[in-house]
């Protein structure tokens, strides 16, 4: 890549990414009023900084949506509490019309776990459809690839499999690295992918394998579809707020402008579950500040 294009497209990646942060992103307006029924496909969202709702998992779902709205989010990675898989259509109208009163908009949603189930997967599709959601972060068997790339093909909905460090008994997730889901995907539908976490790539130091995220980052190229973006401590054994552990935000972002991504970044924090929001505020700033160094 020439320096040129680079840094052009950089320049692209954050202006795309400050737009988003001040909830100003072209493609909002439309999508949120696709969301006022079922079924509507999203349009593909650009650079965008959102929240996995884990870290509101203590909070109902319109408790989370304001918190997140105080916060300025206007995006959101849903996981099972907050939005789940089994709601009927009436239910999922009535959480769809919640997200848009509070201005905070569906886009991703895991981890889901994917088995060779071709109907069950299916039925998970059709599910994400409904709501709009353009990519599952996933954790998926191996065997159940050959269901996914059909599945991909025919919703346009990423599975972007989430590498997880340390599984218990001193063992590693077996999509613990870039290189690992790689070899695993390389050969399937262009929309199986990565939705990759800082925090368990940096975790996996814990058992030896020193994974640097913006390299994990330019490892899965165009198969990016998310990330969690996160710090964490491995002496405490907790994630903290950016820059506090041994995350180097301004490293992670310019590999995702470097390799053309346009997923949702999402923060994800297991911290202070009984009130993340001042931590996740401070996690915000530095993402701003950040987005400022690589302009």
């Amino acid at each position: 890549m020439s320096d040129f294009v680079s840094k052009n497209s950089r320049r692209v990646f954050v202006k795309q990414a400050s737009l988003a942060l001040l909830g100003t992103s072209l493609a909002t307006t439309s999508i949120l009023k696709a969301q006022e029924f079922l079924g509507k496909k999203q349009p593909t969202p650009k650079i965008i900084l959102g929240v996995q709702t884990y870290t509101y998992r203590n909070f109902d779902l319109e408790t989370a949506l304001k918190k997140m709205k105080e916060l300025g989010v206007t995006q959101a990675e849903f996981y099972q509490k907050h939005i789940p898989a089994t709601s009927t259509p009436e239910q999922l109208k009535a959480i769809l019309n919640l997200c848009k009163e509070y201005g905070v908009k569906p886009v991703a949603f895991g981890v889901q776990k994917f088995t060779k189930d071709h109907d069950a997967n299916k039925k998970m599709f059709d599910f994400g459809k409904a709501v709009g959601f353009t990519a599952f972060s996933a954790d998926p068997d191996p065997d159940s690839f050959e269901s996914l790339d059909k599945l991909c093909a025919e919703y346009k909905i990423a599975i972007a499999i989430h590498p997880h460090g340390p599984a218990g008994k001193g063992q590693l997730h077996r999509w613990y690295s870039a290189e690992l889901i790689m070899a695993g995907v390389k050969d399937h539908h262009p929309l199986i992918g990565s939705c990759l976490d800082t925090g368990h790539l940096i975790r996996s130091a814990q058992l030896g394998k020193n994974l640097d995220p913006a390299t994990e980052v330019r490892t899965m190229g165009k198969r990016n579809f998310g990330m969690h973006l996160k710090d964490h401590d491995n002496k405490k054994h907790t994630d903290v707020v950016f820059g506090k552990g041994v995350l180097d935000v301004d490293s992670v972002l310019k590999a995702l402008s470097d390799v053309g991504f346009n997923g949702m970044i999402s923060i994800e924090y297991e911290a202070n579950p009984q009130d993340p929001s001042p931590d996740l505020k401070a996690c915000i700033d530095i993402f701003n500040t950040a987005v400022k160094k690589i302009s």
